[in-house]
């Protein structure tokens, strides 16, 4: 069963110019590409990960770029646009989602936030859902445990449509730092009993920012449910000064998405609570 998430905001930020230098992307490019989308990509499972992505549309064509690191030396990384195109509103989990309380968040476990798979993000071949577990065909960190990825896929109108619905999830964690996927580390996958849960636990989420970014960067506030469409929107020079108020305007939508984030947190626990009384 899917829960549908409502209230998602989106902090009113320039995007960093060295974002766009990390990711090759320059302005004149992203206005070409027709619509794009940074996302930043934060840890989960205390997994040390972090990186940057960019979605850029142009027509049905979705390019899809990122650069990570903390990812598993030498290890295959499952990667996904997780959510929905029809109407749910997810977002990324976090640590209260661990409904077990074995201290790893399941790839199960943050479903429930984040929906499930829409496209795998492959290096070759069909990226079906199906091929959510095709480690074979997963991008590989470097010995430094840095990732690079970059791939063009033609996507359906519904995807173009409610891409600020989706969410890149990257997948893989060393619970027991040996450096490797292993069993010993978090035993089986509830997914698959041949992989270990390092192997497909979540290590960092990103939600797709409201409003796209173009020659010049755009932010946006969105609230409700799920609308996609932005309350407000702001086109914003990248200067030293800009770059200052982009940091200030995310710290405070973080403090806000913190709030409205707890508020969902202790509302799912009164209907459990209700529940069970019920019971």
């Amino acid at each position: 069963m899917m829960v549908k998430r409502t209230g998602r905001l989106v902090a009113s930020a320039a995007v960093p110019a060295a974002v766009f230098l990390t990711l090759g992307l320059s302005g004149p490019a992203l206005a070409e590409s027709g619509k794009a989308y940074q996302i930043d990509l934060a840890q989960l499972n205390d997994s040390g990960s972090r990186g940057t992505a960019m979605l850029s549309i142009k027509g049905n064509q979705l390019t899809v770029q990122i650069e990570s690191e903390g990812m598993v030396p030498g290890s295959p990384s499952a990667q996904h646009l997780h959510g929905s195109t029809n109407g749910h509103d997810f977002q990324c989990p976090d640590a209260t989602d661990d409904t077990n309380r074995d201290g790893i968040l399941s790839n199960t476990e943050a479903t429930v936030d984040y929906g499930n798979i829409n496209i795998s993000l492959t290096t070759s071949g069909d990226t079906k859902a199906t091929s959510g577990l095709a480690v074979d065909r997963m991008p590989v960190a470097n010995k430094q445990g840095k990732l690079s990825y970059k791939r063009t896929i033609t996507v359906s109108q519904d995807v173009v449509d409610h891409i600020q619905d989706l969410h890149i999830v990257q997948h893989g964690i060393d619970r027991n730092k040996n450096g490797k996927y292993d069993f010993e580390g978090a035993g089986k996958s509830e997914l698959d009993p041949k992989l270990p849960q390092e192997a497909t636990a979540p290590t960092n989420c990103g939600m797709v920012m409201g409003a796209s970014v173009g020659s010049l960067p755009v932010g946006g506030v969105e609230t409700g449910g799920g609308s996609g469409s932005p309350q407000s929107a702001t086109v914003t020079p990248v200067t030293a000064a800009g770059g200052a108020l982009a940091a200030a305007a995310v710290t405070a939508g973080a403090v806000v998405f913190a709030r409205r984030r707890a508020a969902s947190v202790a509302a799912r626990t009164r209907t459990v609570q209700t529940a069970g009384g019920a019971a």
